[in-house]
């Protein structure tokens, strides 16, 4: 009766937003309401579970999207983004164009949500494109890989951020082995097998020809870089400080800097001056920037939000306890078993973010019951939803539509390479795993 109830919890959540086409955050509240009362919540109790999940969630996370979501439109609209993409260009050369895209997708994919992110690096791609002739997916494929790398497996991206909220795992550790899997995973699933698409040559739509700024306008490199890797830098910093300190206490400048929300306001007012400001831009303008970026993120935050009342509902309801007990009697490692749960919603509904949170509420006790490692879980979880997106990703529509290819071509391309960016994410924490052991 567990599964049943948790397996009707899910189809009615897919039903609900790609069926029905219900908004995602509600969907999530329904199917909460619903839970709750199957797993015999007294009907008193659910509204309160439901205020405390969302409410549980966004207290640690809110700051942590809307600061990034803040510094990733600065770094595309002051063109710090163009003025890396040009200095790596000319360092690799044409001959080697796929590296220097995958590492400027890499290194500008950190600040930047995934479809935003898209939607601003796409005039990049584009214009080496019309500059150099070559065939569009050959260069695309390249910097989204990294781009899909870094919004599934490193915060503080949304999804891997809530992951390590909702499992307790540690930011600053989730993101060093993350970024251990992302070099071979980005590696393979970007230069080498964009080589098998050499003559996939299509056209793309001319309304998306870019306008680019001129190079007298564009910000340093050095500030440019800087600015995307420092909430990176600060993480990597303050990790490394907490693995070799000697004593059991912590200072407290390296607890308030470790802390997620405050790196990332600290990397916020970093870019405001550096990008902004230094730049002769004035406050009401970097205002009116950081506005516009919180429209970009809110439903974000809603999706977010409501996977914390789902999960909130299945500790409450006590069946938490009773599936980390039900799947620790299964053979599977819990890891493999972390993946295989979230590739399945992925593929069955679309969104990797709402595959991810779905998966981490299942999946939670059993990092409890099986003294699992929760960063590699939170890694595991991630790659699984970035598994075969399809004709259901809103992800998938946005390859085909600007790169102007057809259904078949969009998955031979698309599709393949985040499959290999799912896989190859799978066997990095795998292997992590049994290094650490």
């Amino acid at each position: 009766m567990l599964f049943l109830t948790i397996a009707i919890c899910i189809v009615l959540l897919i039903l609900l937003i790609s069926w029905a086409k219900c908004n995602t955050f509600i969907s999530f509240i329904i199917v909460s309401l619903l839970g709750g009362l199957l797993l015999g919540m007294p009907l008193e109790k659910i509204p309160g579970a439901i205020q405390k999940g969302v409410g549980d969630t966004l207290g640690s996370l809110l700051m942590v999207i809307l600061f990034g979501a803040m510094i990733g439109k600065m770094v595309a609209e002051s063109g710090a983004a163009q003025r890396i993409s040009d200095v790596l260009l000319k360092a690799f050369g044409e001959k080697k164009i796929t590296w220097a895209l995958v590492l400027t997708g890499f290194i500008v994919g950190i600040p930047l949500f995934y479809n935003v992110g898209f939607v601003l690096l796409v005039p990049l791609i584009f214009s080496i494109v019309y500059r150099l002739k070559l065939p569009a997916v050959y260069v695309g494929i390249p910097m989204l890989s990294a781009l899909s790398v870094t919004h599934g497996l490193l915060p503080p991206h949304p999804s891997p951020a809530a992951l390590v909220n909702q499992l307790h795992a540690d930011m600053g550790k989730t993101l060093l082995y993350g970024i251990c899997i992302a070099i071979p995973t980005i590696t393979v699933a970007g230069p080498l097998f964009v080589t098998t698409l050499k003559k996939m040559d299509v056209e793309p739509l001319q309304t998306f020809k870019p306008k680019e700024i001129k190079e007298a306008s564009l910000p340093g490199f050095f500030n440019s870089i800087i600015t995307c890797l420092l909430p990176v830098f600060i993480l990597l910093i303050t990790t490394y400080f907490n693995l070799n300190k000697t004593s059991s206490t912590t200072p407290a400048l390296i607890q308030f800097i470790s802390d997620p929300s405050m790196l990332m306001f600290i990397s916020m007012i970093y870019a405001t001056v550096a990008l902004g400001i230094t730049r002769g831009n004035s406050i009401a303008n970097i205002m009116h920037t950081y506005a516009d970026s919180i429209k970009d993120v809110l439903m974000i935050i809603l999706i977010v939000s409501g996977a914390g009342a789902l999960k909130e509902v299945y500790v409450q309801s006590g069946v938490s306890a009773q599936l980390g007990d039900a799947f620790n009697q299964l053979q599977m490692p819990p890891l493999l078993l972390g993946w295989l749960i979230s590739a399945i919603i992925r593929v069955a509904m679309g969104s990797a973010t709402v595959a991810g949170l779905t998966t981490a509420g299942i999946i939670a006790p059993v990092v409890v019951a099986t003294n699992t490692d929760p960063s590699l879980m939170v890694l595991a979880v991630g790659s699984g939803s970035l598994m075969l997106s399809h004709v259901n990703d809103s992800g998938f529509w946005l390859f085909k539509e600007y790169f102007n290819l057809s259904i078949r071509q969009t998955l031979k391309s698309w599709t393949i390479m985040e499959t290999i960016v799912s896989i190859m994410g799978l066997l990095g924490v795998l292997i992590i795993d049994y290094l650490i052991k």
